[in-house]
């Protein structure tokens, strides 16, 4: 926002150099940009944050100028003389979307002159690198840059049904804009019309047809209020933006506009003469801005600050930035209520913000003594820290890829089946605007731009958040769960043992099962959704070469996606101590021929329930179909080891124990000994 050192002066006495003025409003929140010597004046280039659109005008810059040396502010109060004919008797407004446009003021002036603007503001505008059209146009920019309130004035004479419709745009509907650009509008947008075509784009940028030109005699002038979210779609959609979009998408004061349109009236009758119709059209609801007070305990602000501040200074500061103050002030509390153009103000810190501000940070000296607590992880944090460490124990390397994707890319791996596209329209993000369902493939993409670049086999992991629906309101996990990817090289069973591995370093009773998948990017009979503690866990399988051959990737790959509150659900992050085993571990083989239908887990599960306390670990040792077996038959390997804690087995020992291994395995999966 660039302001004029002499603009500034019509609303408070700058007796200061201008570099410490700026060093105080630096300091105070708008930081300075530059300072240009512009034809004898200055223009001074201020950053605005979002949350104070109050300052993208003159009186908001010299308010604050006002606060911070406690010089008197004015502000001018525009009266223009009106005739008797009232606006209504030849016009009328009507707001079909009052959703998007909440109020509409239109005056009418008639019998104006167009011609040149008078030197002072033509000199005021150059300041701020707005060049000058003519007289009307350059005042509604001049009010705009004054109160930061968008204006717009039309050439009357050229509405047909001379009336104004606030609507939404109709399908395939155009506007060629005062830019001379054509531009197709969508039921989205907010326009405003004539009895026939769209006049304006609300908010946004006036029509070429009626716009203020040297035939124009008769004006009609726009104060409106447009719902922000609205007019940042439209800008972005149309990737058209201008002051006006600047101001309505950080929020405009409401109760402005009466001013801002009386202002706009008053130096057209000035500097173009014509005459003014009385009492304005006025459509849709003006707002009674009731808001409730902010109490303000002032022990807090010493708490805070570590500084205290006298309670006078605290009630002028807070007082002269246009808080009322509400009730009886006691020894204790003090409360306020903010003004229409300070939105941000909601929150007792807010205000104890606002009295540091102006009473100077630099007053708060460097070792000032502030209250603090030492920050601890949370369960999350400490889970994710530990998923990290043994992931990448055990070889793989981390991955940040964008949340970002391209429609195509977002097809490639879809476990939870087709679910819509949440997209954002932005000109910065015309090909990657969808928001990632799952991580895999954009990890499959860094595994391709690593085999391109000589690394192979590159084993990777994410943890990150994915966004499969637009509902505010439902539990994080269902909308934007964080999951944990892993894009391998290796083996589906080496996989399913790190998954194994992961849930046990959090949960030794952790129970990781699988069960058939029909995710589509996955090989046959190397697919399945992991389970944890019977829990749908996540997918794991071996991705179809038809898949990769998309991404150019030249090795097989298997992929993990994981949910992370599952795993955080179970994990138990107490330290615990194990002796390391001191009597060897003797292991031994049984190759069993089962039906196709028995799984591993099955087998496995059974083992473990028969061996006993001997017990030490139960491993797959290979599966086998051949002509060896039956057709409807398989063979599987089972590695069993066992061990005592406090001797060394004997064989006679082992020997039972597979005895009731093999017994349970006839009984239970009707298994025989290959």
């Amino acid at each position: 926002m660039i302001v004029s050192w002499n603009w500034l002066k019509q609303y408070v006495d700058l007796d200061m150099p201008v570099e410490e003025l700026t060093d105080r409003l630096t300091m105070a929140g708008l930081n300075l940009e530059g300072i240009e010597d512009v034809a004898g004046d200055l223009g001074i280039d201020l950053e605005v944050t979002s949350n104070r659109p109050d300052c993208l005008g003159h009186i908001g810059v010299a308010r604050e100028i006002g606060v911070l040396y406690d010089r008197t502010f004015t502000v001018p109060n525009p009266q223009p003389p009106t005739i008797a004919e009232t606006t209504a008797s030849v016009t009328s407004v009507d707001i079909e979307c009052a959703d998007l446009c909440p109020q509409y003021f239109a005056r009418m002036i008639r019998g104006i002159k167009i011609g040149p603007s008078p030197n002072w503001m033509q000199g005021r505008l150059k300041t701020l690198g707005i060049v000058s059209i003519n007289n009307v146009v350059d005042i509604t920019n001049y009010v705009l840059m004054e109160c930061s309130q968008p204006l717009h004035a039309f050439d009357f004479d050229k509405l047909r049904g001379r009336r104004i419709v606030v609507r939404r745009a109709k399908p395939e509907e155009k506007i060629t804009a005062i830019d001379q650009r054509e531009y197709l509008l969508d039921p989205e947008m907010c326009i405003i019309a004539d009895a026939e075509h769209p006049v304006a784009i609300g908010g946004v940028m006036g029509g070429l047809e009626t716009e203020i030109g040297n035939g124009t005699v008769n004006v009609l002038v726009e104060a409106a209020e447009f719902a922000p979210l609205s007019i940042r779609n439209t800008a972005r959609k149309l990737n058209l933006h201008s002051d006006s979009s600047f101001r309505f998408e950080r929020g405009i004061d409401p109760c402005q506009l009466d001013w801002a349109s009386r202002r706009c009236c008053e130096l057209i009758l000035e500097l173009a003469g014509g005459e003014l119709l009385d009492d304005p059209v006025i459509t849709g609801s003006v707002p009674v801005i009731e808001r409730p007070a902010i109490m303000l305990r002032l022990a807090q602000i010493s708490r805070i600050l570590g500084i205290d501040v006298p309670k006078t200074e605290t009630i002028k500061i807070l007082t002269e930035l246009g808080l009322i103050q509400s009730g009886k002030a006691t020894d204790g509390t003090v409360a306020f209520v903010p003004p229409s153009w300070r939105r941000d103000l909601t929150r007792e810190v807010d205000l104890i913000e606002e009295v540091a501000r102006i009473h100077g940070y630099d007053q708060i000296p460097a070792d000032v003594p502030v209250p603090l607590r030492p920050s601890a992880k949370t369960h999350r944090d400490r889970v994710t820290g530990a998923v990290r460490d043994m992931l990448t124990a055990s070889g793989f390397f981390e991955a940040v890829t964008m949340s970002f994707v391209n429609g195509n890319l977002c097809d490639l791996f879809t476990p939870r089946g087709r679910l819509p596209k949440l997209a954002v329209e932005h000109s910065s993000r015309r090909h990657e605007n969808v928001l990632r369902q799952s991580l895999v493939p954009s990890l499959l993409v860094s595994r391709r731009e690593n085999e391109r670049h000589g690394t192979f086999n590159a084993d990777l992991f994410e943890i990150a958040k994915v966004y499969l629906k637009a509902a505010p309101g439902e539990p994080e996990n269902t909308v934007e769960p964080t999951m944990i990817s892993l894009v391998s090289g290796r083996s589906f069973s080496e996989t399913k043992g790190i998954l194994e591995t992961l849930a046990g370093q959090f949960n030794r009773a952790a129970a990781v099962t699988v069960r058939e998948s029909d995710v589509p990017q996955f090989v046959c009979g190397r697919r399945a959704e992991i389970l944890l503690n019977d829990q749908l866990w996540g997918w794991l399988g071996e991705i179809e070469r038809s898949v990769s051959d998309q991404l150019d990737l030249r090795d097989a790959v298997t992929v993990a996606e994981v949910e992370l509150s599952v795993l955080e659900a179970v994990a138990d992050l107490t330290p615990t101590f194990t002796l390391l085993p001191q009597f060897p571990a003797v292991d031994r083989d049984l190759n069993f021929v089962l039906d196709d239908a028995v799984t591993w887990q099955k087998l496995e599960n059974v083992v473990h329930s028969a061996a006993g306390p001997l017990l030490d670990s139960v491993s797959f040792g290979g599966q086998y179909r051949g002509k060896q077996i039956a057709v409807d038959k398989k063979s599987y390997v089972v590695r069993i080891s066992y061990r005592a804690l406090n001797r060394t087995l004997t064989a006679e020992d082992v020997d039972r124990a597979q005895a009731d291994v093999i017994t349970a395995c006839e009984q239970q999966l009707g298994a025989t000994l290959r």
